[in-house]
């Protein structure tokens, strides 16, 4: 079945599925972390292939890449050996239809950003809100941060209703970004009278173009806790504890870097203790909004400029 002028193509058998449980459960949420931006230490990526891995899902929906998609700004990987062409990885965007550890169904959106068709694909979204009765919609995102990879990986929560983040530090006052999709995604549905929200994962600035899992676990932990998904975290949780054991020995081989993580430790703790809420999950290590919004200005504009090759 095609959605909305051709953007997407609905799989009927995943529809009938998910329509004929909803008598018997409580509207879906959906999750979204799209490739492309916003994913320092591959943070969202990673909480994706967690999910896909470890829980039961099939396509709910598909969308037509060959509009969405640039692929000569993001050529996709093609292998050739020898003598021949022997595969190319092409780039997808996915609405599937999952569930978690307790049988309750949701629905995760995955895939490549878009480069073209903005305004029609929230569109498409968010009529696919609406026919599946979504009741939140939660981003999944990780920007660079200055902090030490040895505290607890912060968060940055934001949302179309205020209620939504209650009680949740705010790190950074104004600042201008270069646009993206999951926060134009947002702002589409808040104007259309539905819940969003979204988790940016402070990921040490000095980690940004490496593999992070502790920033996936950090993502979906508040996930789990804000929508009530029983969520398999384990196998992230080990892959973090190894991934923390090498950076450890890494910067232990260098005398400069074991200084440099010492001082941001001393940031860190001293900003927690400012505020009065000693290891509280979020905390950032600097008292300076601003050297904060200048480091994530730099971040989104270096990824602006360059794109990020996630084909």
């Amino acid at each position: 079945m095609e959605g909305p002028e051709g953007v997407y193509v609905l799989h009927d058998d995943a529809v009938d599925a998910l329509e004929a449980d909803a008598s018997r459960h409580s509207p879906p949420v959906l999750l979204h972390s799209l490739a492309g931006f916003l994913d320092a230490g591959a943070g969202g990526r990673l909480a994706v292939g967690q999910l896909l891995h470890s829980l039961e899902h099939r396509p709910l929906a598909t969308f037509d890449v060959d509009s969405l998609y640039d692929y000569r700004a993001r050529r996709p990987r093609m292998t050739f050996v020898s003598d021949h062409y022997e595969s190319l990885e092409l780039p997808e965007l996915v609405l599937s239809a999952a569930r978690d550890d307790a049988g309750t169904r949701f629905l995760l959106l995955h895939g490549v950003e878009p480069d073209l068709g903005w305004q029609r694909f929230v569109g498409a979204v968010g009529s696919l809100v609406e026919r599946f009765g979504v009741r939140l919609t939660v981003g999944m995102h990780a920007v660079p941060w200055p902090a030490p990879h040895t505290r607890p990986v912060g968060l940055t929560a934001h949302a179309t209703d205020p209620a939504l983040v209650a009680g949740r530090t705010s790190w950074v006052g104004a600042l201008e970004v270069p646009g993206h999709l999951a926060g134009m995604l947002e702002l589409h549905l808040g104007a259309t009278g539905h819940q969003a929200m979204g988790f940016a994962a402070h990921v040490p600035h000095y980690l940004a173009a490496l593999e992070h899992p502790r920033a996936a676990v950090a993502l979906l932990e508040a996930v789990a806790s804000t929508t009530g998904l029983a969520l398999r975290l384990d196998a992230l949780r080990e892959a973090a504890d190894r991934t923390d054991r090498e950076t450890d020995a890494q910067i232990a081989a260098n005398p400069e870097n074991v200084e440099a993580v010492r001082a941001l430790e001393q940031q860190y703790d001293a900003f927690v203790a400012q505020q009065g809420a000693p290891g509280q999950p979020g905390d950032g290590p600097l008292p300076s909004g601003e050297e904060i919004a200048a480091q994530v200005e730099r971040f989104l504009a270096e990824m602006d400029d360059r794109g990020r090759d996630d084909g």
